[in-house]
């Protein structure tokens, strides 16, 4: 009879697990008391530094942390919502990025810092997305977009040269109002876009953009604009950290 499958990671992260999960669900809300050492050691029949460990993962990714003399508390939510279409309509003359206006209404402050503008070979998904045989270049311009002074997304976007040669999209500045701004201007009408989504670990560089703790997926989106016509007009890859984003899509059918 063949060995039913089990779960081989430390204990202290499947405890973690378990408890991260209450909480996202909201069956831990925000303020609860966590059960004692004692108690949750009981419950999972672990010892005592098996469950601070666990405690000290949940810690670092933020969901909890200790009041001395009190105990442990689930802290207020750190979740992120986001609603791609929400950022679909092009900002208004002068007026922010679509992403920091949202912040703003959600009581954050939402800021940008570019990393880096340039014509760059195509990776191979963009290429394809794009009509590209690999390895033609593309301009990309790389940011790092922040709530409260805290990193939360890392952004590369690749556009045609065709399209963004000459253009504030291949300028070295932040673009007020964002792309679909200065596309607006170049007479492109953004109608649609299409969402790939995928979780994996980190690469170093987005461990370190992104300041992650340790053991903790990334959240990636690999998104196609399309204009009016229904040309591909850029790819869009959106890096989050995976315990403090999760997506909303609607569908009307």
């Amino acid at each position: 009879m063949p060995t039913p499958p089990r779960d081989t990671r430390p204990r202290s992260q499947q405890i973690a697990a378990d408890l991260r999960a209450d909480i996202m669900s909201g069956d831990l809300a925000a303020g609860a008391k966590l059960p004692s050492t004692a108690e949750l050691g009981q419950a999972y029949s672990a010892p005592g530094a098996t469950i601070q460990n666990a405690i000290g993962i949940l810690k670092a990714e933020g969901y909890v942390e200790g009041q001395p003399g009190r105990g442990v508390y689930v802290r207020p939510t750190q979740q992120q919502t986001v609603t791609p279409a929400e950022y679909a309509v092009p900002a208004a003359p002068g007026q922010p990025y679509a992403w920091i206006t949202a912040a703003t209404e959600r009581g954050q402050r939402g800021a940008s810092r570019l990393l880096d503008v340039g014509e760059v070979a195509a990776p191979v998904q963009v290429a394809a997305a794009l009509g590209l045989a690999p390895g033609q270049p593309v301009v990309r311009r790389a940011q790092v977009l922040s709530l409260d002074d805290d990193p939360a997304e890392l952004v590369h976007v690749y556009y045609p040269v065709d399209l963004a040669r000459g253009t504030a999209l291949a300028e070295r500045r932040r673009i007020r109002g964002g792309a679909a701004a200065v596309l607006a201007e170049l007479g492109v009408e953004l109608t649609a876009f299409e969402d790939i989504i995928s979780t994996r670990p980190p690469t170093s560089d987005e461990f370190v953009t992104l300041e992650l703790p340790t053991e903790v997926p990334i959240l990636r989106t690999f998104r196609v604009w399309a204009a009016a016509e229904g040309r591909p007009v850029y790819c869009e890859v959106l890096i989050k950290s995976g315990h403090l984003h999760e997506l909303r899509y609607r569908c009307s059918v």
